[in-house]
């Protein structure tokens, strides 16, 4: 038989500690080692738990620390030092929990039973797609090829080869859990646990499905037809009931969420529902005004430029912007007009400009008129 620790060090406390810091370390050690909370690794929780309440059970009354604290492990009765006699070997220590904590671990081992068979929705699943930015104003049909998990079509979904079928379990006798009576610091207790040797279903396969390996699902490459609809802006999800995996026991199938990508456009960006263009004129469209051609998402229009265009004029093409989803309006579209400044003019160029500028009064440049006069004012 292995050495026992000290119970002290079991606690991580310090020979003299109180009875209050007996009780904190009790729990602080009871909340971290809960079977409960380390399902991959029940059996090695379990054993730590029956050596912290066996330390517990010592160091929280007053007779058996005392005789502890003076002879050690062999002043406790029993011999071996185990006042419980082995008795945590298979304890479940929900019910435990319960009394000390208000049932935070979830309502124990016979809730967990009973919902093994229950139905239970199958999980999403999610894919993104990458559209232009005239496919998201208009919309479109899009194919994907997905992996899902489908119900096995060799079992039905049993799980169990086909011509077989799953036995009772031997160990529950078809309950799904087992009960446990043990002894424990707080009396003897009775709890009921998932049955290990069926996992809480009551039954068990001894012929498994060899397409889906007992699971009763198995994997299955679909071609899935998804409508993007008209306005769907970049970063959006679409989702496509009952594309995901299916459910467990006849629960419903999952959905499958797609997400789309917008790639940008050269000449429009979009913000909310309008769209936004900018479009560079010359200096004489500026001046004497002009007709010209405007990009939209529905196709080219005419568009007047008015004379003595400023720069950076903002004008609104109404009803040329983006579908709102689900409805029949629409945004706007504007239009952004910028001068482009001449470069590399020839010397005749420049000498007709300068015969130009010459020409110009205040009343041709108001707002330059209007800046000056400001200027002058302030100083004076």
């Amino acid at each position: 038989m292995a050495e026992k620790r000290d119970y002290y060090e079991v606690l991580g406390l310090q020979k003299g500690a109180s009875e209050d810091e007996i009780k904190k370390a009790y729990r602080k050690m009871a909340r971290e080692y809960h079977p409960d909370l380390h399902p991959d690794n029940v059996e090695e929780c379990e054993e730590k738990m029956k050596e912290i309440n066996e330390a517990y059970s010592v160091l929280s009354d007053a007779e058996k620390r005392e005789q502890y604290d003076r002879f050690g492990h062999e002043g406790l009765s029993g011999g071996d030092g185990d006042p419980f006699s082995g008795a945590y070997a298979s304890a479940d220590m929900s019910d435990i929990f319960e009394s000390l904590f208000g049932g935070i671990f979830g309502g124990g081992g016979a809730t967990r039973a009973n919902t093994a068979n229950a139905p239970r929705r199958g999980r999403d699943i999610t894919y993104s797609i990458n559209i232009s930015f005239m496919e998201a104003c208009q919309g479109k049909q899009q194919e994907l090829n997905i992996a899902h998990l489908e119900t096995c079509s060799a079992c039905n979904g049993s799980g169990a080869e086909p011509g077989t079928s799953s036995e009772i379990c031997q160990d529950c006798h078809g309950r799904g859990s087992i009960k446990i009576t043990t002894r424990t610091p707080f009396g003897m207790t009775s709890t009921t646990r998932p049955c290990p040797h069926c996992s809480g279903k009551g039954t068990v396969i001894k012929s498994p499905c060899q397409k889906c390996q007992g699971t009763g699902r198995h994997r299955v490459q679909k071609r899935v037809t998804i409508t993007v609809p008209a306005g769907i802006n970049d970063g959006q999800t679409l989702r496509v009931s009952g594309e995901g995996d299916c459910g467990i026991n006849g629960g419903p199938a999952g959905n499958l969420n797609v997400t789309v990508n917008v790639r940008p456009h050269p000449l429009f960006v979009r913000e909310n529902y309008d769209v936004h263009c900018e479009i560079p004129i010359t200096y004489a469209q500026a001046v004497l005004g002009d007709e010209i051609t405007v990009p939209t998402i529905d196709g080219n229009v005419k568009f007047t430029i008015p004379e003595g265009t400023q720069n950076g004029a903002k004008h609104r093409l109404k009803g040329k912007g983006i579908k709102y989803l689900q409805q029949d309006r629409r945004g706007d579209q504007y239009v952004k007009l910028y001068i482009e400044v001449p470069r590399n003019l020839s010397k005749k160029q420049k000498d007709l400009l300068k015969e130009f500028e010459a020409s110009m009064t205040d009343k041709n440049y108001a707002k330059r008129h209007s800046f000056f006069d400001k200027l002058k004012d302030l100083f004076n």
